[in-house]
C-alpha cells in the first residue's frame, strides 16, 4: 500500500454525510460537490482547470487501477495531463486502487495526489452520493479528515474562478503562418494540441488581456471554471469584435462567454453535464454524436438574438450546446465536444 488509511468524511449542505477513508493528502478542504460519469481518464480529469474549485466524485467505482504517467512535454505542454498540476479542491471514489499496472505508469494516483496537497476520499457510496446530487442538484460540500482541522463551506462560483486558473502572459506557440488567438480561460492542452497538430501557430493570451488588438486569422474562447458573467472584461472585448469577420470559436465556458456578449443569457444547470458519454443532437436531424462535456452552466436558447440560432443539443434534457450566427456564416459557437467531432470542427472553422 502506498498510504496509511485515516479516516475522513465528505459532508453536504444539508447535513448529509459520506464516510470513507483518505488517499492522497490528509487535509480538510470544501467546494461545490460535483460527478463525472466516465469510466477513464482521471489523470486528465485531475488537471483540468475546468474543475478548479470543486470536489469530484467519479461514479465508476474502481479507480487508480492505472496508475499515472509520467510529465512528459512536446511544445511546452505536457503530453499526458490538460494543465500543470491537480485542479480539483478534492476526489471521491468508492474503491480506489492501491496497485497499479500500464505501460506508461510511473507513480500511484495517490502518491501524485499528495505531491499537489490534494486530498481524496475512498469507500463512499458514490452510487448514493450522486443519486443524491441528480435529485437535488449540485451542492456546496467539504472533505473533513480530522474534525479539529474543519473548514467552512464555500461557494466558488461567487469567485472569478478563470483569473485563478488563467495564464498571466502572453505565451506563443509558433507553427505556421496563419495565426488563431486563445484566450485562456483555463484552457486544456489538449485544445492547444489540436491547433498545433494542423500547423497553426497559436497565441495563447490572460483572460483579461485587450485581444482584438492582436492581429490573427480566428479567436478562440477556452473552455474555463466557474459563472461566466464574472468574466466582464472578455464579454467586452468580444462585442468589440463580433461584428467583424473574423471567426470565433467558443468552448464550453468561452461558448457561454460568447453567449453573453452576443446578447443571450445564461444560468446554472441542476447538476451539470460531466463525462465522456453525453449525447449532442443536431436541431432538425436524426443524428445524434457521443460526446466529452464538462460544464455547469448553459445558454438559455430562448434568449437567443434574432441572427443566431440553437444548432446542437444535449439529448438528455434538451439544453443548448452548440449555437451559431446565420449570417455570420464563419462565426460559430461549440461546447465540449472534445473528441473527433471537435477536431472536425476545427478544420471547419479555421
Amino acid at each position: 500500500m502506498d498510504h496509511k488509511r485515516h479516516t475522513a468524511k465528505l459532508v453536504l449542505e444539508d447535513g448529509s454525510i459520506f464516510p470513507g477513508y483518505t488517499f492522497g493528502a490528509c487535509r480538510s478542504v470544501a467546494g461545490e460537490v460535483v460527478f463525472n460519469t466516465g469510466m477513464i481518464g482521471y489523470p486528465e480529469s485531475l488537471t483540468d482547470p475546468s474543475y478548479h474549485g470543486q470536489i469530484l466524485a467519479l461514479t465508476y467505482p474502481l479507480v487508480g487501477n492505472y496508475g499515472v504517467p509520467g510529465e512528459k512535454k512536446e511544445n511546452n505542454l505536457f503530453t499526458y495531463f490538460e494543465s500543470d498540476k491537480i485542479h480539483v479542491e478534492g476526489l471521491i471514489v468508492a474503491d480506489y486502487s492501491t496497485e497499479y499496472s500500464h505501460w506508461n505508469a510511473e507513480k500511484s494516483l495517490s502518491e501524485w495526489m499528495k505531491q499537489y496537497h490534494v486530498t481524496g476520499v475512498s469507500g463512499v457510496d458514490t452510487r448514493a452520493l450522486t443519486k443524491k446530487l441528480r435529485e437535488n442538484g449540485t451542492m456546496l460540500g467539504k472533505i473533513v479528515c480530522d474534525d479539529k482541522d474543519d473548514v467552512l463551506l464555500q461557494d466558488p462560483n461567487k469567485r472569478n474562478l478563470v483569473s485563478e486558473v488563467s495564464f498571466k502572459e502572453p505565451f506563443v506557440y509558433e507553427k505556421g503562418s496563419t495565426k488563431v488567438v486563445l484566450v485562456d480561460c483555463g484552457v486544456k492542452n489538449s485544445i492547444t494540441r489540436a491547433f498545433l497538430k494542423r500547423n497553426l501557430t497559436v497565441i495563447r493570451v490572460p483572460w483579461n488581456y485587450d485581444f482584438p488588438k492582436e492581429k490573427a486569422d480566428g479567436i478562440v474562447i477556452s473552455n474555463g471554471p466557474g459563472d461566466p458573467k464574472q468574466c466582464h472584461t472578455i464579454i467586452e472585448n468580444l462585442k468589440r469584435v463580433l461584428s467583424g469577420n473574423i471567426p470565433i470559436l467558443g468552448i464550453c465556458l468561452g461558448s457561454q462567454i460568447l453567449g453573453l456578449a452576443a446578447g443571450a443569457d445564461t444560468y446554472k444547470l441542476k447538476f451539470g453535464h460531466r463525462g465522456q458519454n453525453q449525447p449532442c443532437e443536431e436541431i432538425g436531424t436524426r443524428r445524434c454524436y457521443i460526446t466529452s462535456q464538462n460544464h455547469g452552466y448553459a445558454v438559455d436558447s430562448a434568449t437567443l438574438p434574432q441572427d443566431w440560432r440553437e444548432w446542437f443539443c444535449n439529448t438528455n434534457d434538451q439544453t443548448n450546446d452548440i449555437f451559431q450566427n446565420l449570417f455570420l456564416e464563419h462565426s460559430f459557437i461549440l461546447r465540449h465536444l472534445r473528441v473527433r467531432m471537435t477536431l472536425n470542427f476545427y478544420l471547419i472553422c479555421f
